[in-house]
């Protein structure tokens, strides 16, 4: 589907079209164009340009402030979304595109712009699981942080998963889900170590190359809980070699290097990865790879 614009030289992604099948979606899209304006003036932008390809709960776009490159972000109010900007501020740079100002009322951000700007899964040059290793983002959450809790979103996942099969025509074997259910059980019944930061979506499309730090994360939909957490979104990379020997060599490698819980990493990527196939455009992949680990002796 062609893209619709929203302004006289702004289009609205087509990857954004899912947002139209529910109601709180498609009125968000229509409020795009003011919320494009509001948030323009609000910051003082100008040089507006098109939207950056793939974003698929926001609204991208490169823009000048104060003579400076810049990107405007004007997020769908999505509950995985919830305080990115604050999680931006807590890693304050380190690892992690660096957050310029927040309109919370607007759903706006206003990031650094990363130049050159290249996805790391796109780069083959170089030790893309090794830069994933020194990535450094996740460390202690603050006191009193707002972010939502990992044991919190698992039990969400864990209670929808059987209506989600369901409701998406049953697209895998049951012992699929049934597995990830009682992985997400098991590991919210027992107590965490520790709760750090974590960035749930880190895969190889939010990683991107800068000039100021080489490789910068973005994108975070934040949680505050397990460490052991933190290889899911990594794991589950088909962007980063998609087969059982590179799934397990990712777990395997991560785990050691960051000193993590190899089986509490595991089934934490069995959990997430089921929970989030349903709606996912690469559903079978993300069996294949749970399949995998599922067999892992």
């Amino acid at each position: 589907m062609a893209d619709r614009f929203i302004g006289s030289a702004v289009a609205v992604p087509a990857s954004l079209d899912w947002l139209r099948a529910t109601e709180t979606g498609r009125i968000w899209l229509d409020r795009l164009p003011v919320l494009l304006e509001t948030a323009c003036e609000h910051f003082g932008l100008s040089e507006i340009g098109s939207p950056f390809s793939g974003g698929n709960v926001s609204l991208v776009v490169p823009a000048r402030h104060d003579g400076e490159d810049v990107v405007l972000k004007l997020q769908f109010p999505d509950h995985e979304c919830r305080h990115e900007a604050e999680a931006l501020g807590c890693w304050n740079g380190k690892g992690a595109v660096r957050l310029l100002k927040h309109a919370p009322e607007l759903g706006a951000l206003l990031l650094e712009r990363c130049r050159p700007g290249q996805f790391l899964a796109d780069d083959t040059e170089i030790d893309r699981i090794g830069v994933v290793a020194g990535w450094g983002g996740p460390r202690k959450s603050p006191p009193g942080d707002p972010f939502t809790r990992l044991s919190d979103e698992a039990a969400r996942w864990r209670d929808s998963l059987d209506h989600n099969w369901m409701a998406a025509g049953k697209p895998c074997e049951q012992y699929l889900a049934d597995a990830a259910r009682k992985a997400l059980q098991d590991l919210c019944l027992e107590k965490e170590s520790e709760e750090v930061l974590l960035h749930q979506d880190l895969h190889g499309h939010n990683i991107l190359s800068s000039e100021r730090d080489t490789w910068l994360a973005i994108d975070p939909k934040p949680l505050a809980g397990d460490p052991a957490f933190a290889l899911s979104p990594i794991v589950r990379s088909f962007e980063f070699g998609h087969s059982k020997a590179e799934a397990r060599y990712r777990l395997d490698r991560l785990s050691e290097e960051l000193e993590l819980d190899r089986e509490r990493a595991r089934y934490w990527t069995i959990g997430q990865t089921m929970a989030w196939a349903f709606s996912s455009s690469y559903a079978e992949r993300h069996f294949e790879t749970v399949r995998w680990l599922l067999a892992d002796n």
